[in-house]
């Protein structure tokens, strides 16, 4: 923590493409120096609070160390040799405190923390239109939010910073709070941010009353698992995906018709597109401001990539033949060679590679779809109600399952329709339809499956060396920094 909360000054650049994300801010924003008391000055802070998270070889979600960090689920491996000893740990469940990796999202999260927590601190003294103080706050309260939601998942205890708009040294040596703390901090800083924010997003990149709705269904549906294994909140979880299901229109969001749609080509970019219910935007004016997670880390080496990630060989066989696996793939290099003759051996996630074999991408990094709260929807209603068959569930599901093979997602269809579903069922839907993004290892933890698909690994992938953990180790600077830290 020492390494983060020595940073209570945020330095502003240009970040995205929208109004909001293009202003040119060099001065630092603070409580003392008064920058926070309009809302221009507030404004500018937002921005600061997003940029944490977009700085691409700095902090936050924009390269493959994402990926990295997921890699113990079943969708995601990496090169058996070649420079990819940090994604390996991962995968292979021996993970150093000095991975590379590790300080990537947890930086990148406590940066964009402090910001919010700068807004939050002086947003009721601001001068302004009451509606956008209204919003910069919400998003502020959303982004801490988020952001402990992410810390929460992957190291489970960490520390609880809600007032690093004010340094004191006393900070440096806070001690973690455990998950059932964290998780009613998520749950309020949702509800404030519910209760500030507007229906719709301000732009692409920015957060909404649904954004904040979405979310807090996912959090439920994490919290009915483990480690909380909170039960009761599987109902939570379905009525409040539902509500936004029902309103969806309101809120700006809907599921594309199809599955292609949602991924940008050299001819079309769809960034922004209605599904998209949280994404970062990428600008790429610079190194520091271009998604690459996206392009060349999901390429095969043998056309120009950098094999960061791909496809296990279990999981790529199971998904379901169709137009999703045709979309979700890459199993032929431009010659014609099939994937089995790749240097790795693996098929590529084609979808995840963008318009152009570049790193610098200014594209969008859809980070919460629509598709994922009509899955959390049917999961919670059926395991809450106890019926596999209920109807408003299963239609939901089946959306997704009859897009998935190109036919009219709102037209009931015998050949691909379920009529009974399962938990498990639904969960492996989910994993086909987010293959390769961010859902599958925390469904997988808060169900206690990983054992059971590590135990399923096709014997020429990546094996564990190590004991198979849930939580990933806390980055060696802030242990060594905070000795507190230390679980």
């Amino acid at each position: 923590m020492k390494n983060i909360l020595l940073l209570i000054s945020l330095a502003l650049i240009t970040f995205s493409c929208s109004d909001f994300l293009e202003e040119d801010i060099s001065a630092q924003i603070t409580s003392e120096s008064g920058a926070l008391n309009n809302e221009s000055g507030l404004t500018a802070a937002l921005a600061g609070a997003y940029k944490p998270l977009t700085s691409t070889w700095g902090s936050g979600l924009g390269n493959a160390s994402t990926q990295a960090i997921l890699m113990g689920s079943d969708d995601l491996t990496t090169h058996k040799a070649s420079n990819k000893a940090d994604f390996r740990e991962f995968d292979q469940f021996k993970v150093a405190q000095q991975n590379g990796r590790l300080p990537f999202v947890w930086s990148g999260a406590y940066k964009s923390i402090q910001g919010a927590n700068n807004i939050i601190a002086n947003y009721q003294k601001a001068t302004g239109g009451q509606e956008v103080i209204n919003q910069i706050a919400g998003e502020a309260y959303f982004l801490r939010a988020y952001n402990y939601f992410w810390i929460v998942r992957l190291w489970g205890q960490a520390p609880l910073v809600l007032e690093t708009h004010v340094f004191d040294e006393v900070i440096l040596e806070v001690n973690s709070s455990d998950e059932t703390q964290i998780y009613n901090q998520i749950l309020s800083d949702l509800e404030n941010a519910i209760t500030l924010m507007g229906n719709t997003k301000p732009a692409p990149g920015r957060a909404s009353i649904g954004t904040a709705k979405a979310v807090l269904a996912e959090v439920y549906l994490q919290m009915a698992g483990w480690p909380l294994n909170d039960n009761s909140k599987y109902a939570l979880a379905a009525s409040t995906a539902k509500e936004v299901i029902d309103n969806e229109e309101t809120y700006g969001f809907g599921l594309m018709d199809n599955f292609v749609d949602l991924w940008p080509s050299p001819t079309v970019n769809n960034d922004g597109n209605k599904e998209e219910v949280f994404a970062l935007n990428f600008w790429a004016g610079d190194w520091y401001n271009g998604n690459a997670a996206y392009g060349l880390p999901a390429r095969p080496s043998d056309e120009g990539g950098w094999d960061d990630y791909f496809s296990e060989i279990t999981f790529f066989e199971e998904f379901p033949e169709g137009v999703r696996k045709e979309i979700t793939f890459q199993t032929e290099l431009a010659d014609g060679t099939p994937w089995q003759s790749f240097s790795t051996g693996r098929p590529y996630y084609q979808k995840l590679q963008g318009p152009d074999p570049n790193w610098l991408n200014a594209i969008s990094l859809p980070l919460e779809r629509m598709a994922e709260l009509y899955l959390i929807y049917a999961e919670a209603q059926i395991v809450s109600t106890g019926n596999t068959s209920d109807p408003s569930a299963l239609e939901a599901v089946n959306k997704i399952r009859r897009r998935s093979q190109g036919l009219p997602i709102h037209t009931p269809d015998a050949s691909v329709d379920w009529t009974e579903a399962t938990q498990e069922m639904i969960v492996q839907e989910k994993a086909w339809e987010f293959a390769g993004e961010y859902c599958r290892w925390f469904d997988l933890v808060r169900l206690q499956m990983v054992e059971e698909v590590v135990a399923k690994k096709n014997p020429d992938d990546l094996q564990p060396l190590g004991a198979i953990q849930y939580y990933v180790p806390l980055p060696a600077s802030e242990t060594l920094a905070n000795p507190n830290l230390i679980r």
